[in-house]
């Protein structure tokens, strides 16, 4: 059993005409569950918005009356790609409640996958950027500690882009540590291996075109290296699969099936385990990748 997490507002959200983050990318998510589901594999759940105390762990109140002002006059620009319209910021509430949803599932004993957008992992604690406003994976870690019973929280990020905004809202936290992979140079232009945290950064910066058993051995090897003595009690996963061949952002060389690869060792850690979807771009491409990842986790 998996326990799917989503809510339709995250259908509704829109960054402007041609925005590469659009609504096809999760329909195509969620129309690839549907087909592939075993009878009972799936237990499909509507998300509840996160609750303001789980988001206030994470940002303060100024940068989330900031986003619900700008949604509720009708939308407008942040950043030069991150923009809301009149459904955003109920969208980005919910994808970080399904977030929290997901690592509870997981920490009861079931994994769970979060089909949610908008991204997260690169908005701060005050700035929205990236096409991401609320951090999603950090606001389900700091549930997972202060009020689910968690002591460590392993955060793994295989989306393409560095996540900025995890790596920023974690690196001073021993309780949670935070592996990258990503690939170098590319925005946001963070992730040097050099940038450690408190010992608690483990980025694996990586160029365009290697052969994909690189990019899996590489990651791999930073888990170990994460996880060597320490024992996570959940893994939460930035799920972005535009670390494929062929999306039109990056230019990484990963197959869907690797993905797979990725949670049959990751499984070695016995944690929890809960994935929470970032980016990619290709829609009918990260439905088969999210389809070959739950595989591995049932």
């Amino acid at each position: 059993m998996i326990h799917i997490v989503w809510h339709p507002s995250t259908l509704l959200h829109e960054g402007g005409p041609g925005h590469p983050e659009s609504p096809a990318r999760v329909e195509a998510v969620l129309a690839a569950l549907r087909a592939w589901s075993p009878p009972g594999e799936l237990a499909m759940h509507e998300a509840r918005p996160a609750d303001v105390a789980d988001l206030l762990r994470v940002h303060p109140q100024e940068h989330l009356d900031r986003l619900e002002r700008l949604s509720r006059r009708g939308g407008g620009r942040l950043d030069a790609d991150t923009a809301m319209n009149t459904h955003s910021y109920q969208a980005a509430r919910h994808a970080a409640g399904a977030a929290v949803q997901a690592a509870q599932f997981a920490l009861a004993g079931t994994p769970a996958f979060a089909p949610v957008r908008p991204p997260g992992h690169h908005a701060t604690a005050t700035r929205a950027m990236g096409f991401c406003f609320l951090n999603n994976v950090v606001v389900a870690a700091r549930w997972a500690l202060e009020v689910g019973g968690a002591q460590r929280v392993l955060i793994v990020d295989w989306d393409v882009h560095h996540g900025n905004g995890t790596q920023d809202l974690v690196a001073t936290d021993p309780r949670i540590r935070y592996v990258s992979l990503h690939q170098w140079p590319l925005y946001p232009g963070t992730g040097r291996a050099s940038e450690r945290g408190v010992g608690n950064v483990f980025n694996v910066p990586r160029p365009p075109g290697l052969p994909p058993v690189q990019y899996v051995t590489d990651l791999l090897t930073a888990v170990r290296d994460a996880t060597t003595s320490w024992s996570p009690d959940l893994l939460l996963i930035s799920a972005g699969f535009d670390a494929m061949a062929g999306d039109p952002l990056a230019g990484f060389t990963l197959e869907p099936e690797h993905y797979a690869q990725l949670i049959q060792h990751f499984r070695e850690l016995e944690a929890p385990t809960a994935s929470v979807l970032e980016g990619g771009y290709v829609p009918h491409r990260i439905a088969a990748a999210a389809v070959a990842h739950l595989e591995a986790l049932a």
